[in-house]
């Protein structure tokens, strides 16, 4: 039985660099039994010590995701496709969009400041152009 496993660029370390292996089970946790078999290590960055996923982990099965198809005892049949999925939260996104925000506020500062300035210029040009209309 073959199944189709494409691999995130982030666990290709353990496939030699695959974007795509094939492996054999019938349920998802004899597939991975199956891969580590062959990508040592790669189990255990998916399946906790516990015997579960990791959370920050999705994998689907023909486009489905594997939590509501029971997790680990999610049955495989021949020709199926499984991806597996890094959880992403936060991440370069999340700094730059922080970087942005904080950008944003110092640019927003500035501008205030500026504005407070010329204000306060444009007062005491004024207050200069009064003093000496009044002088003559």
């Amino acid at each position: 039985m073959a199944i189709e496993v494409r691999i995130p660029t982030i666990l290709r370390s353990y496939t030699g660099g695959a974007k795509v292996v094939e492996g054999a089970g019938d349920t998802l946790a004899d597939l991975l039994t199956d891969l580590d078999s062959r990508h040592a290590g790669l189990r255990g960055r998916l399946v906790t010590d516990a015997g579960a996923l990791h959370r920050f982990v999705n994998v689907y099965v023909n486009d489905e995701d594997v939590r509501f198809l029971g997790a680990l005892d999610a049955k495989l049949s021949d020709g199926d496709s499984v991806t597996i999925l890094p959880a992403v939260a936060g991440g370069a996104f999340g700094f730059a969009a922080a970087a942005a925000i904080s950008s944003h506020s110092a640019a927003a500062a500035a501008i205030s400041s500026h504005s407070v300035s010329r204000d306060s210029a444009s007062r005491d040009s004024a207050a200069a152009v009064r003093d000496a209309v009044a002088a003559h």
